[in-house]
Order: C-alpha cells, then structure tokens, then sequence
C-alpha cells in the first residue's frame, strides 16, 4: 500500500486524509444514527400510557428527554403544558418544532462534510492527473524525440496520473453511497418525530380538556 501511495507522489496525501475523514464521519454517523437513540419503536406508545389521565410531573419529563431524540421532542410537548397549563394549541406546536429542529439539526450534523468530500474527491484526483500529465510532458527534451525522454520521469507521471484518477473515485464513491443512505436514514427519522408529534399534540389538547 506505502508502495503505492509513493507510486502516486505527492497529490495523493490530500486523498488519503479525506478518505480517513470519511472514514471517520461514516462510522460516527453509524453509531449516532441507531434507532435505539433516535426513535425507540415503543416510546410513543408508553408516553401515551404514562399521560392517559394526567400530564407527567417534571421529573418523569426530564427522563423521558433524556431518553432519546424522540423522547426530547416528546418531553418539549410535556414542559409547555406543565410551565402554562393554559397554553393555546399553537404555542404547544409552536414549542414541539422548535424541539424537533433542534433534534433536526444534530442528526444532519457532519453529513454536509461527508458530501463535500464526495464531491471534493474526484477533483483532487483530476489534479493528480494534470500533475501527473505535467510530470509526462516535463519528462521530454526539449527538442523532442524518442531518444530525448527521460523513461524514469514518464513512468513517474503515467504512475501519478493513474493512481490519483483511480484514488480520487476510490474515495467519491463510497462517500457519495453513505451520504445518500444517512440523508435517507435522517429524513425518515425526522418524518418519524414528526408524526410522533402530532399525534402528542392532539393528545395533550384532549388531555387538557
């Protein structure tokens, strides 16, 4: 692999360290972005059970935000009521999204950098290449001629205008595949809080009532 890295010179650094920064970015998007910690399938259901009568005592909202991100937009709902028990249905919704936009806001956190790096990657590869290309051109005389080349140097340029070519989709790829599965985890996520919402919504106006 070193062998390789030396093979493409120079240009091919920047690559590397945005392939370890992807790499990075795609594992912390994984262990933040679990179901377990964003919408527990259950909770709404027991979040209805707990309110069936009456709204829960602080203490049971602070848990339930601490919960998970469903449980932080779901406790928003819970705090309105408790701090204004008169509180109108808009003031409640009012209160929820700006919660849910919070929420919203951490789980699309790093996947603007993960694009960039899909979209960065194959440029610092075409780079190399004209880099590489550069080093191809340098390599002949002046004068030109077969005999006036230095083989060395070509083989050097042809090396760096390949590996960086290949290295710059090496890096894209992967990046752009998991930038779009998270961007499509998130949205469904959110979609999720959503609905998770409006349903609390409705049922703590009834609840007042």
């Amino acid at each position: 692999m070193f062998s390789i890295i030396q093979a493409a010179g120079w240009p091919i650094w920047p690559l590397v360290a945005c392939s370890i920064l992807a790499l990075a970015l795609v594992i912390e998007r994984f262990i933040s972005l679990q179901t377990a910690k964003i919408a527990p399938p259950k909770l709404l259901e027991e979040v209805f059970i707990i309110s069936r009568a009456l709204v829960p005592t602080p203490e049971v909202v602070a848990q339930l935000e601490r919960n998970s991100a469903l449980g932080e937009v779901l406790a928003s709902g819970f705090r309105a009521l408790n701090n204004n028990p008169r509180c109108s249905e808009d003031e409640l919704r009012s209160s929820m999204e700006g919660a849910g936009r919070t929420v919203a806001q951490r789980l699309e956190r790093y996947l603007s950098a993960l694009a960039t790096i899909a979209s960065a990657a194959p440029l610092m590869g075409l780079f190399g290449t004209v880099v590489g290309m550069i080093e191809i051109f340098g390599s002949q005389s002046a004068a030109g001629g077969a005999t006036g080349g230095n083989p060395a140097q070509l083989a050097h340029g042809i090396s760096v205008a390949l590996y960086n070519t290949a290295f710059g989709l090496i890096v894209a790829i992967p990046s752009l595949i998991f930038w779009r599965y998270f961007r499509a985890r998130v949205d469904n996520y959110l979609l999720t809080l959503e609905l998770a919402s409006e349903r609390l919504s409705h049922h703590l106006i009834t609840l007042r009532k």
